[in-house]
């Protein structure tokens, strides 16, 4: 598995005052990273710049020191996000949101069958497989989203805020599964403003004001 490190990146949005200021995470395989903050501290902008989707304005994303040049290069390496919007098509079953994305991964349709019903098994979505994302409820909307990511199978696994619709038990679950996905060697980011989701991740980088402080490593 391999490390991605942003090493002290700057992120703007046009003109405005940097959302990030000379910023570094690591992602280790092996491990669960928090991004802890308010919202606006930088939390997404830090996720999106490590999944290839923002240019830092300075310093770096890099991947085993290989630069990430883009969204589609970072998701070639095997770099997962599972955004905190979803990002599913409403139009689509939770299974055909799946299986899009393995199709794009250039997984074979047998396969990717497999890894979609063991997906949705995960978490706890069989019963909903062939119903369209617009007729799920949000939190079952975020675990389909979660299942896409952890269909893929990815090497550097960024979550942002994946358990902020989800009830005590399924939080439990999600955060177990992440966790499963660290111990097969993956290395994960989680972004959440739940301390107690944060707890249980082994190291904790918090932002205040677009500035990064670790507070567990």
């Amino acid at each position: 598995m391999r490390t991605l490190l942003a090493d002290r990146i700057t992120v703007a949005y046009g003109r405005d005052r940097p959302v990030l200021r000379e910023v570094s995470a690591t992602a280790v395989p092996g491990r669960v990273l928090a991004v802890t903050g308010l919202s606006g501290a930088g939390k997404t902008t830090l996720l999106w710049a490590m999944a290839g989707l923002l240019r830092p304005a300075q310093g770096s994303v890099t991947l085993d020191g290989m630069a990430l040049r883009d969204r589609d290069h970072a998701a070639a390496q095997r770099v997962v996000l599972v955004p905190q919007d979803n990002g599913l098509a409403t139009v689509l079953t939770a299974s055909e949101n799946i299986q899009v994305a393995l199709c794009a991964a250039g997984a074979p349709a047998a396969e990717s069958r497999r890894l979609v019903a063991q997906a949705l098994e995960r978490l706890g979505l069989a019963g909903q497989a062939e119903q369209l994302v617009e007729e799920l409820s949000g939190g079952q909307q975020q675990r389909t989203a979660v299942a896409r990511g952890l269909a893929l199978r990815a090497d550097v696994l960024l979550a942002d805020e994946v358990t902020s619709e989800l009830d005590a038990a399924n939080r439990t679950r999600v955060l177990g599964l992440l966790r499963e996905e660290a111990q097969r060697g993956a290395a994960v980011v989680l972004a959440t403003h739940d301390p107690q989701a944060a707890a249980v991740c082994d190291a904790e980088l918090h932002l205040v004001d677009g500035c990064a402080e670790l507070v567990r490593s």
